[in-house]
């Protein structure tokens, strides 16, 4: 298992602009109780510390930042830069709080920055804990003591990591399917930090967000059932109630889940609606824009009305979405689907009762040929949003 420490230090790394890792010798340490008091970095991190200009202009440069220990407690320190020596070391912890002990001699020493005064440091002291990090940003201990790379973060391990810590910060069995899909858009914006795709690429982002909740719920399965399905079922009887109960949990998840992804979108495009809200009767859309006050304001102009069914299939619930709205019943309706292709005849019976399709991109590929050009992609509908609503 995974330490907290390590976990808290992975994380650091993965976020912060730069880092650093060293093995602490006995001067580091201050075992050797040498005047050179402080941790000597190597010269090819002094970027992370010094500018080239800063270092051309001062024979012995020295600047003040704040290290941030263990996220635990923060201490004062200086950076340094001998000119003579082509040293560069950090000092000046503060009386009483200095990190160093001669007990770290042989300990990982990791230094992060976050911003050009705010540093984080780790002293990495047991087998594990130094075994688990250069695991897994892909280092032998021979590749320490210089700059971790961004291309050495092993993206699958991080984000296996994330998806560990999820669970076990869980409470209950299984969270509810919101929580679940935060919990997915989270942990992927984490570990891949692409979360501008929600502006430059919906259909991809999406994709990613639903293929990581699909990670994430097998992972919680396998650490809820595991044990479960290897001790085996003293009856058939058992078996089957214990298989029911899985899938109709999997079954339940997947249409909602959609549509809070979709608001995610929308949200992150500074998009108005109003979803689940009724218009008439029982008649509830899934989005609404840009408002339900809007729909039901009869001086508002229709042109700027529109709504968007989501559902995960299509093939035989498209008609759901028909009457929806009865101010937009001559207009076209928009229908957001992960279907992977339906036939040329069922896409003119659509076209015939003005529904468009909006699918992800690469989804396009699979419908019939001579109806792609009619099927939007889901950034062609946000793009669509965005113009009748006047966002820029």
């Amino acid at each position: 298992m995974t330490s907290d420490l390590i976990t808290k230090a992975i994380e650091a790394v993965s976020k912060g602009r730069s880092a650093y890792c060293k093995f602490l010798s006995a001067n580091d340490s201050g075992e050797t109780k040498g005047h050179q008091s402080g941790i000597l970095i190597s010269i090819n991190a002094k970027s992370m510390l010094f500018t080239d200009k800063e270092l051309k202009e001062n024979h012995i440069k020295k600047r003040s930042a704040k290290i941030k220990w263990q996220d635990d407690y923060i201490t004062d320190c200086t950076f340094t830069w001998y000119e003579s020596k082509k040293e560069l070391r950090i000092t000046g912890f503060g009386r009483g709080k200095s990190p160093l002990k001669a007990e770290y001699t042989g300990a990982l020493f990791v230094l992060i920055k976050d911003t050009e005064e705010d540093f984080q440091g780790f002293i990495l002291n047991t087998d594990d804990d130094i075994q688990d990090f250069l695991e897994f940003f892909g280092l032998t201990p021979a590749e320490t003591n210089k700059l971790i790379e961004s291309k050495e973060i092993n993206f699958e391990e991080k984000e296996k990591l994330a998806i560990s810590d999820f669970i076990q910060s869980l409470k209950v069995d299984f969270p509810s399917t919101i929580e679940m899909a935060s919990a997915a858009r989270t942990i992927h914006n984490n570990v891949y930090n692409n979360v501008q795709q929600i502006i430059t690429n919906p259909d991809s982002i999406l994709l990613k967000w639903t293929e990581e909740e699909f990670r994430l719920f097998r992972a919680i399965e396998q650490a809820r059932y595991g044990n479960i399905v290897f001790n085996g079922f003293k009856s058939v009887e058992d078996f089957i109630v214990f298989a029911n109960q899985v899938l109709n949990r999997r079954k339940s998840r997947a249409g909602k889940s959609l549509e809070y992804h979709l608001s995610a979108i929308f949200d992150g495009n500074k998009i108005s609606y109003t979803s689940q809200c009724v218009t008439e009767g029982k008649k509830k859309p899934d989005f609404l824009f840009p408002s339900k006050e809007a729909y039901f304001d009869t001086t508002f102009s229709i042109e700027k009305i529109c709504t968007l069914a989501a559902k995960t299939t299509c093939k035989d619930r498209w008609r759901q979405i028909l009457n929806e709205a009865n101010r937009l019943r001559d207009k076209n309706k928009y229908l957001f689907t992960m279907q992977q292709g339906i036939t040329a005849y069922q896409m003119d019976e659509m076209e015939s009762e003005k529904v468009v399709l909006v699918v992800p991109e690469p989804y396009i590929t699979y419908y019939p040929k001579e109806k792609r050009s009619n099927i939007w992609t889901l950034t062609n509908f946000v793009n669509y949003v965005k113009e009748m609503e006047g966002i820029s």
